[in-house]
């Protein structure tokens, strides 16, 4: 077995590491330097010692500042991770009296926001002294804010990336989808809507790429139609429901858990359609090479017990 302290990233300081992630945020050697209190002689040798250190080229110097190689992208992946854990750590050893005190930090996709919201709930009446960090977003940029140590679970889809196997999968829930619209849409008191009937509505969609992009066109090319021109392109669900209230006329592909959520509320109406397009379930993934706390662990559990409880 190799020794670690053979291995000469042993020799990496914090400083350099510091250096690293502040360069990644602001592209600029001096701004970085200047955010740590380096200076910028000190900050250009640290970076030249850290990659000869590494034996490879960590960032590419051009007119508009530094970029990361691949080799940097991982340097920096590495640097934020240890940089989150010594803050975790400093957290955990502040509040080490305090057994009822933890704090999660939770990345969801925009279709398993209301699972989200119920564990969120049922854990806190279990342990109330928990603190919450919810980011929502793609599947995509969830993954790289866990890679960086940034959260410690997300609720997203592994399909979304090449290395699936560098983490922790599970399946919980098979997502449905349904098409709303406006309460006042023309065709919501149909008994039957088709995609053709709603060639004239103003579609709110995901971006391009997005799984549920990709499925509504999807239903398009198997109805025979192409794609409505003129569409409104957001990731957010407030967006879509403002948009939705906003204009009679609109309506929009979303997770049924979503849709329901807010004809609940009286935001919206469900038209009655049938869609041939399969989503793929949520799944709740961490790192394999971190190990969860107590906490995370019980969250995790209790996603999956209630979506258990729901089917």
């Amino acid at each position: 077995m190799p020794r670690i302290y053979s291995n000469p990233m042993i020799r990496l300081s914090m400083r350099q590491l510091l250096l690293i992630s502040a360069i990644d945020d602001n592209g600029s050697l001096k701004r970085a330097s200047e955010l740590i209190g380096m200076s910028q002689p000190r900050a250009t040798k640290a970076l030249q010692e850290a990659e000869e250190l590494t034996g490879t080229q960590l960032f590419n110097r051009t007119n508009r500042g530094l970029n990361p190689t691949p080799a940097g992208e991982c340097m920096i992946r590495h640097a934020k991770t240890m940089l989150s854990q010594l803050k975790a750590m400093e957290e955990e050893i502040n509040t080490a009296s305090d057994s009822g005190w933890a704090r999660l930090r939770v990345g969801t996709i925009m279709g398993a926001v209301p699972y989200l919201t119920e564990t969120i709930s049922s854990f806190l009446r279990r342990f109330p002294r928990t603190s919450f960090e919810i980011l929502e977003d793609t599947s995509v940029e969830l993954f790289r804010q866990l890679d960086r140590g940034l959260l410690d679970l997300i609720i997203g889809r592994s399909s979304m990336i090449a290395t699936p196997q560098l983490y922790h999968v599970t399946a919980f829930h098979d997502e449905r989808l349904a098409v709303v619209a406006n309460r006042a849409h023309p065709l919501v008191d149909r008994k039957r809507v088709r995609l053709t009937d709603l060639e004239d509505s103003r579609w709110i969609v995901y971006t391009a790429a997005m799984p549920m992009r990709l499925l509504l066109e999807q239903e398009f090319r198997q109805a025979g139609l192409h794609m409505p021109s003129g569409l409104m392109e957001t990731r957010s669900a407030l967006t879509t429901i403002s948009l939705i209230q906003a204009e009679p006329n609109t309506v929009a592909l979303l997770s049924s858990d979503v849709a329901e959520f807010f004809v609940n509320f009286g935001m919206a109406s469900i038209l009655p359609m049938h869609l041939r397009s399969k989503s793929e379930p949520y799944e709740v993934i961490t790192r394999r090479s971190v190990e969860q706390s107590t906490h995370v662990q019980a969250f995790i559990n209790d996603l999956l017990a209630g979506a258990m409880g729901r089917h």
